[in-house]
């Protein structure tokens, strides 16, 4: 399903949330200063280091960007788009779907929407805060015209959703690096792994991947990622990745294009 020649494809991608991972969780945070700073770090000092690296490498992102964070950080979004990345919603709020009614989803994602196309993006893409849908949210995204979503764990290679026009990005857990680097602050009790563990695991199924002929989509937060060191780790693991040349490099929006 891959451009000729080409045996697997890659993507990466970065969920933009800054404060608005902690605030849509708990709005109370929105007072919380010190703990809002854990995101404020991802606007303030990750997105541009990752800019930066996506340079150096010649790679076009996808960034899944709640609307607040848009409204509160436009300037960053704004470098997102200028860079040529491809912008799309994860949220107006970082709220799950499965919380809201059908009408507040669909206020969620229109007021999204509205704020992320006013950067003179195209979108076509979402991404459900916490890959979480609620039994309305396949609906509401056909309607308001999204092409593709990357939410489901079911495959290894995007497909159609059946039943609908949606194509599916598929993800997984072991892929997203708040899974082996978010701090547990309530318990204390989740070990922050080393990115040189994080770098074997993602090689380890990256090689799968390219195996399977698949696509290896990573799932990445610029407050996790956007560390010294594991950037350091991410610039090795792309470059090693990038050995392989019959490995296509694309957006989510390229890869919806290869689901007939």
């Amino acid at each position: 399903m891959w451009p000729e020649g080409m045996r697997a494809a890659a993507a990466l991608t970065f969920d933009f949330d800054a404060e608005e991972a902690w605030i849509g969780e708990d709005p109370a945070n929105a007072d919380r200063p010190g703990v809002l700073s854990q995101g404020t770090y991802g606007a303030k000092v990750a997105v541009p280091l990752i800019l930066e690296l996506l340079e150096r490498h010649g790679i076009t992102a996808t960034f899944f960007v709640p609307a607040r964070v848009a409204e509160r950080h436009p300037e960053r979004v704004r470098q997102i788009v200028d860079a040529g990345h491809e912008l799309a919603p994860h949220g107006y709020t970082h709220t799950s779907p499965s919380t809201l009614s059908r009408e507040e989803e669909e206020a969620e994602l229109v007021k999204g929407l509205d704020v992320l196309r006013s950067f003179g993006s195209d979108v076509v893409g979402y991404r459900s805060p916490s890959w979480d849908f609620s039994t309305s949210t396949e609906e509401l995204l056909q309607t308001h015209g999204f092409v593709y979503s990357s939410n489901f764990m079911d495959d290894l290679k995007p497909y159609r959703r059946e039943g609908t026009s949606l194509v599916e990005i598929p993800v997984q857990w072991v892929l997203d690096d708040a899974a082996h680097f978010w701090f547990d602050g309530a318990t204390w009790t989740k070990k922050i792994s080393t990115a040189s563990e994080v770098r074997e695991i993602w090689e380890g199924e990256f090689r799968g991947y390219h195996r399977l002929g698949g696509a290896f989509v990573l799932a990445m937060h610029p407050q996790v990622i956007g560390r010294p060191y594991r950037l350091e780790m991410l610039d090795g693991l792309v470059t090693w990745m990038r050995t392989f040349d019959d490995v296509w490099w694309a957006t989510c929006r390229e890869l919806a294009t290869r689901v007939p």
